[in-house]
């Protein structure tokens, strides 16, 4: 069983750099949740959990990315997260919300949303099948 499906060498790179995004980003939901916890929305309920599951989702994702039987699930799975995330993203945007130690610039946070549609885009061209480009 390949690992990775036969695909260009763009792809196949970008197949690799979001995949191990992911895996960091999901990583780190365990690792410093804190955080990811403050910009759940308040009108969700157990910030913590929700915050391990879509770490968890995060790194199934990613690795499922690379094993060829699964990366078409992955991608849509992954795509199903970027949705599911966004409310924290726009809750972070809205309430001017550190994800860290350090502040990130509200216009940064308010710039950022579009990139969901980006990294959905991502995932979708990662799951289609092949050599395409």
């Amino acid at each position: 069983m390949p690992l990775l499906p036969p695909e260009t060498k763009l792809k196949r790179a970008a197949r690799l750099v979001l995949a191990a995004a992911m895996v960091w980003i999901g990583v780190l939901h365990f690792v410093r949740p804190e955080g990811f916890v403050r910009i759940v929305p308040s009108f969700l309920p157990a910030p913590l959990a929700l915050v391990y599951v879509s770490g968890f989702f995060e790194i199934a994702g990613g690795l499922g990315l690379l094993v060829a039987r699964v990366h078409r699930a992955a991608a849509w799975g992954l795509i199903a997260l970027y949705v599911a995330v966004f409310p924290a993203n726009v809750n972070m945007a809205i309430n001017d919300i550190p994800l860290g130690a350090d502040r990130i610039p509200t216009a940064l946070l308010w710039l950022r949303l579009p990139f969901q549609a980006l990294f959905i885009a991502w995932a979708y061209w990662l799951g289609r099948s092949g050599r395409t480009r």
